[in-house]
């Protein structure tokens, strides 16, 4: 019992900041390897996703042609190359204990491209038009 009270008092108010630290550096390792796994799974499942997504449009469509769900598709595909860039964020923070800004900005400019290339212009006529002012007042 004694033990365990001078660990508990060694961790919350320990002597030497340098065993709080480690303690909490263990933590972020294990939950960034948990979220790994976590991850992996995702990006697993979606594969699988865009695979029957494709073989749906190709066997059960009377016109396998792609042309009125390409979008869809390249979204689908965007979602995982964004899954696989954060995957890369956290392995990487894994190796070094830092964050790099390039691949965050990668990661991030992916995402806005997705928003671009999956942005319905007919559906989405009101947002569309209000970005479209936003846009003109920003530049004049």
């Amino acid at each position: 019992m004694k033990n365990l009270l001078k660990t508990l008092k060694n961790i919350f108010l320990p002597e030497k900041e340098e065993i709080f630290l480690t303690l909490i550096e263990s933590i972020e390792v294990i939950v960034s390897k948990i979220l790994s796994l976590a991850l992996i799974g995702v990006i697993l499942f979606a594969v699988f996703d865009v695979v029957v997504f494709i073989y749906q449009r190709l066997v059960f469509t009377s016109n396998p042609l792609f042309k009125d769900t390409l979008f869809e598709i390249f979204g689908l595909f965007l979602n995982i190359l964004i899954a696989l860039e954060i995957l890369e964020n956290v392995t990487a923070y894994l190796r070094k204990h830092t964050f790099q800004v390039e691949l965050v900005i990668a990661t991030s400019l992916i995402a806005v491209a997705r928003k671009i290339i999956i942005f319905d212009i007919d559906k989405n006529r009101r947002r569309f038009n209000r970005i479209r002012i936003c846009y003109y007042f920003s530049i004049h």
